[in-house]
C-alpha cells in the first residue's frame, strides 16, 4: 500500500517479513518502517524526479539496481548478461500516460522512447492485443491511444473485477492468450462505461440541474458528493467528469466496509487536494482517518455519519485557496487558426511534436465556425460538420459529452476551443477538430 502504509508494514514486520517500498506518492508525518523507502517525494530526496509515475520510480530503481551489480561484478561472476531494461519501456510508457503526471523531460523522454519500441512492433503481446481491439494500428500508436484506449481497458479489470486479469494480458507471453484477455478486458470496459454515465447522471441530478455550467457561480468551491448505490472502482471516473465540467475539485464517495464511505478525490491546478484533505485532518482529528495521494488527485475514507461534517470542512478550506475568478473555467489557448492551416497537414506536424499531456499540453486553438450538420453518436458525443469563417472547406468534428445539450436547429455559428488530431482508426488516417468547448454565438 506504500508510503502511507505505516500500520500494514508493522504488521508485515512482526510476521517476520522484509518490506521495501517503492512509490510516488507524497509522504505523511510518518513514514513506515520499511527496509528502503524509494518515492522522490520525501523531503530528503534531491533528485528533483517529483513528477514520476510509480512504474518510473520502479524503472529507475531497476536500472540503479543492475549498474549496483554491474560494479560489484556479479554478472560477471556468474556467466549472465546483463538484463536490457530497455525491454520494459513500453510497459513504463503505458503506466506514465495512464496515471496522469506531468510530463516534465524526464516522463517525455521515457513515453517517447516507450512508443518509439511499440510502433516497431517491440512490446508486450497485451500491448498490441488491447490496441488491436480498440482499432488502433501499432506503428502508429500516440500518447492518446495510451491513455484513453489502453489504459482504460486495463483499469476497468481493477475497477469492476480482478486486477489479475489485467496484468495476465500485461504479462502474456502468447499473443493468442493476450488477445482473449483483452477481448474480456473490452467487456468490462464497456460494462465500466454504462456505470460510469448512470452515476454522473445520478450526480447531475443530485445537484439539481444538467445544465449546471450557467450557474458555476452558485456552486460551493469544492465538491463533495456520494450515493448508497454507487461503486467504488469508478468513483475516481466520476470525481474526474465533474471537475472538467464544473473547473472545481470534487471528491466522489462510495459505500464502503462498517459504515464508512471510501472517496475518490479529482482536483484543479490551483488547489493541491492531498494537502487540503490532510489541513482538513489536522483540524478534525478523527475525521479522516485514511488519506493519501498527490496534488491532482487523492483517496481517502471517513464516517458515513460524519459526511457532512467533512464536506463543510472542505468547502471552507477550499473556498479560503481557490479565486472565485479561477471557478468560472477560463480557458487559455494559441489562439486562432487561419481557415486555411487547418488540415491533416499540420495535425500531422503537431503528432510529431509530441509526446503530450497534463504540464506539456497539446496546442490548443479558438475560432468560430458555421455548423453544418450535427448528430449524436455513441448516446452523448456530439459529431459535427463545421466550416471555419472565412474558408470554404466544412471539417469533420467531435465534441465529447456534449451530446446532452441543448442546440438551435438548422445552420448556426458556434465559437469553439479545439485541437487537431490525426484520427487512426481501423487505420485510415482521417483528420478532424477535437471540441473541448462549445458554445452558440
Amino acid at each position: 500500500n506504500g508510503i502511507g502504509s505505516v500500520a500494514g508494514v508493522e504488521r508485515a514486520r512482526r510476521a517476520g517479513m522484509r518490506v521495501d517500498i517503492t512509490d510516488h506518492h507524497l509522504p505523511g508525518p510518518e513514514l513506515p518502517e520499511a527496509e528502503a523507502v524509494v518515492d522522490p517525494n520525501q523531503p530528503a530526496d534531491r533528485s528533483g524526479l517529483v513528477h514520476l509515475a510509480g512504474v518510473g520510480v520502479v524503472f529507475l530503481l531497476m536500472v540503479g539496481l543492475r549498474a549496483a551489480l554491474r560494479e560489484a561484478g556479479r554478472f560477471r561472476a556468474r556467466g549472465r548478461e546483463e538484463p536490457n531494461l530497455a525491454d520494459l519501456l513500453d510497459l513504463v510508457a503505458l503506466g506514465t500516460v495512464a496515471d496522469v503526471v506531468p510530463l516534465d523531460h524526464a516522463n517525455r523522454l521515457l513515453v517517447h522512447q516507450g512508443l518509439r519500441r511499440i510502433r516497431s512492433g517491440r512490446c508486450q503481446p497485451g500491448i498490441a492485443a488491447l490496441a488491436e481491439i480498440g482499432g488502433r494500428r501499432l506503428d502508429r500508436l500516440g500518447e492518446d491511444d495510451l491513455g484513453y484506449i489502453v489504459g482504460p481497458r486495463l483499469n476497468a479489470a481493477g475497477r469492476l473485477d480482478d486486477m489479475g486479469l489485467g496484468i495476465s494480458c500485461l504479462v502474456a507471453d502468447d499473443p493468442s492468450a493476450a488477445r482473449g484477455a483483452a477481448q474480456r478486458l473490452d467487456e468490462l470496459n464497456r460494462e465500466r462505461r454504462s456505470i460510469e454515465r448512470r452515476m454522473e447522471e445520478e450526480a447531475l441530478e443530485t445537484l439539481g440541474e444538467l445544465d449546471l455550467e450557467s450557474k458555476l457561480a452558485e456552486l460551493p468551491a469544492a465538491l463533495c458528493i456520494w450515493d448508497a448505490d454507487w461503486h467504488q472502482g469508478v468513483v475516481g471516473i466520476l470525481a474526474s467528469r465533474l471537475k472538467e465540467r464544473l473547473h472545481r475539485p470534487v471528491i466522489a464517495f462510495a459505500p464502503g466496509d462498517d459504515g464508512e464511505l471510501r472517496g475518490s478525490a479529482r482536483s484543479v491546478e490551483a488547489v493541491h487536494i492531498r494537502d487540503a484533505i490532510e489541513n482538513v485532518a489536522n483540524r478534525r482529528p478523527g475525521l479522516v482517518p485514511r488519506f493519501g495521494g498527490h496534488a491532482m488527485a487523492a483517496g481517502l475514507s471517513l464516517a458515513q455519519d460524519r459526511f457532512d461534517e467533512f464536506r463543510r470542512e472542505l468547502e471552507a478550506e477550499v473556498e479560503r485557496i481557490y479565486p472565485v475568478d479561477e471557478r468560472r473555467g477560463t480557458v487559455r489557448t494559441d489562439g486562432e487558426l487561419e481557415a486555411g492551416d487547418i488540415g491533416l497537414d499540420l495535425a500531422r506536424e503537431i503528432r510529431q511534436g509530441g509526446p503530450w499531456g497534463r504540464a506539456f499540453p497539446q496546442p490548443r486553438f479558438d475560432g468560430r465556425f458555421e455548423v453544418v450538420g450535427r448528430r449524436v453518436v455513441g448516446g452523448r458525443h456530439l459529431k459535427l460538420q463545421l466550416r471555419p469563417e472565412g474558408g470554404r472547406n466544412v471539417v469533420d468534428a467531435i465534441a465529447f459529452r456534449h451530446g446532452d445539450r441543448e442546440w438551435p436547429d438548422g445552420e448556426h455559428t458556434v465559437e469553439a476551443v479545439y485541437r487537431l488530431e490525426v484520427d487512426d482508426y481501423r487505420g485510415v488516417e482521417r483528420f478532424q477538430l477535437v471540441v473541448r468547448n462549445l458554445r452558440v454565438v
